[in-house]
């Protein structure tokens, strides 16, 4: 077939689902943006203040911070005053048409607004509902905030951190549990939608933070617990020794997992250490694990005394996993994300030239190349409720009197 002839390929998996977005900050954003990514029609709704993380980090304009780019990509925003009843009456009119509602507010505020699963499914009854919150509503801990930051202590995280060798317990340097929960999220509405092509009926989801880390965590570290009585402690050992660590070489470090049996082999041979092919400290993967310690350790003797290159050579040739220790900068220049052409140079409307990325999992026979500029706040407000069936005249009530905003003309060209 000539290439006058080939078809585009249908834009991605989800083109035709209309998601009401809710959420701010991280979590529920971060879920929304990968619906966006794979082709939904994502409509974030922002207070007329605007989703905080807007106001984050050295941006160009204000409101359109670079976390803010990054997590809210593929989506339109509609800056509505929920607690107007004009406003309110709005959002409804959007939940109408829309197939998914996900939101991060707190149980007690999402119930004084009308949109819980109740109230919401009396509009739409096909509607994938789902909640993004701390902690689940059966438990005590019941309608408390949560962030990231509490939620990596409350799980452990920040504790194993000392506990595999850190001075003091420490926060993991990433939003890890929002984006975890945002994963979550994301795949719990797409089977949710799987659901419905099957059954006609939509449903209720909720994704607790808490309980969701909880799991992450203690599928590594329930460890001897998983018994009753217990073969052993909590803590997968070979993740908490303290020797699991980049090693030092003679110029720099390297990331090198001498893992399984025949990784040891292969190694021992080329480093002329046969003597340590037989002893049962690195018999097998078991014997290793529980003498991890010493194996570390003796990684950590070896690889001091050559260079990074000399180690990186050496382990392509033996097929052992090693790679160069990168920092966020020196990423940006990674060879291989550039032949697989991960980063993508894009010309913002209002704020210029910027780097991003796109979705980084492969498709073939979807295009899920897409990457419509993050939006200013309010930027859709009149064409999303135009095509929500209001007029002129509803519209411009709607605008004057506050309950629904415009694009606000500082985000277009302040300094």
């Amino acid at each position: 077939m000539t290439s006058q002839h080939k078809q585009a390929a249908p834009a991605g998996p989800l083109e035709g689902v209309r998601v009401i977005d809710l959420s701010a900050v991280l979590m529920g954003p971060y879920a929304t943006q990968i619906f966006g990514d794979h082709g939904a029609d994502v409509i974030k709704i922002e207070s007329p203040e605007g989703d905080s993380t807007r106001w984050i980090g050295p941006g160009r304009h204000p409101g359109m911070g670079p976390l803010f780019l990054h997590l809210n990509r593929n989506k339109r925003s509609v800056a509505l005053d929920l607690k107007s009843p004009e406003g309110a009456a709005a959002m409804r009119r959007l939940i109408e048409g829309a197939d998914v509602f996900v939101h991060n507010l707190r149980p007690a505020s999402i119930a004084r607004l009308g949109l819980d699963y109740e109230s919401i499914s009396m509009i739409n009854p096909r509607i994938i509902w789902c909640g993004v919150y701390g902690y689940g509503e059966e438990g005590p801990y019941a309608g408390r905030p949560a962030y990231d930051d509490l939620i990596q202590g409350a799980v452990g995280i920040a504790a194993l951190q000392q506990q595999s060798g850190a001075s003091e317990p420490r926060y993991v340097p990433l939003t890890i549990a929002d984006r975890m929960v945002g994963l979550h999220a994301a795949h719990s509405v797409a089977m949710a939608l799987y659901g419905r092509e099957r059954t006609g009926r939509g449903c209720r989801i909720d994704v607790p933070m808490f309980e969701t880390m909880a799991s992450v965590v203690l599928s590594d570290h329930l460890y001897g617990r998983t018994f009753e009585p217990p073969s052993g402690d909590a803590g997968y050992v070979r993740l908490l020794s303290p020797g699991r660590r980049p090693y030092e070489t003679s110029d720099g470090y390297i990331c090198a997992l001498v893992y399984n049996d025949g990784h040891w082999q292969r190694f021992l041979h080329a480093i002329e250490r046969d003597d340590l092919r037989v002893d049962p400290r690195f018999a097998d993967l078991a014997s290793r694990t529980r003498h991890i310690d010493e194996v570390y350790g003796f990684l950590g003797q070896t690889l001091c005394v050559q260079s990074t290159a000399h180690w990186l050579a050496l382990f392509e040739d033996i097929d052992v996993p090693a790679v160069p220790l990168n920092t966020v900068e020196s990423l940006l220049d990674d060879p291989h994300l550039a032949a697989v052409g991960f980063f993508r140079q894009v010309e913002h409307p209002s704020e210029g030239a910027m780097r991003t990325f796109g979705a980084p999992a492969r498709w073939v026979g979807y295009d899920v190349s897409k990457l419509a500029p993050a939006p200013r706040l309010g930027e859709h407000t009149e064409s999303v409720l135009r095509e929500c069936g209001f007029d002129a005249v509803a519209l411009a009530s709607l605008l004057v009197g506050g309950a629904a905003v415009p694009v606000l003309a500082d985000a277009e060209v302040s300094e």
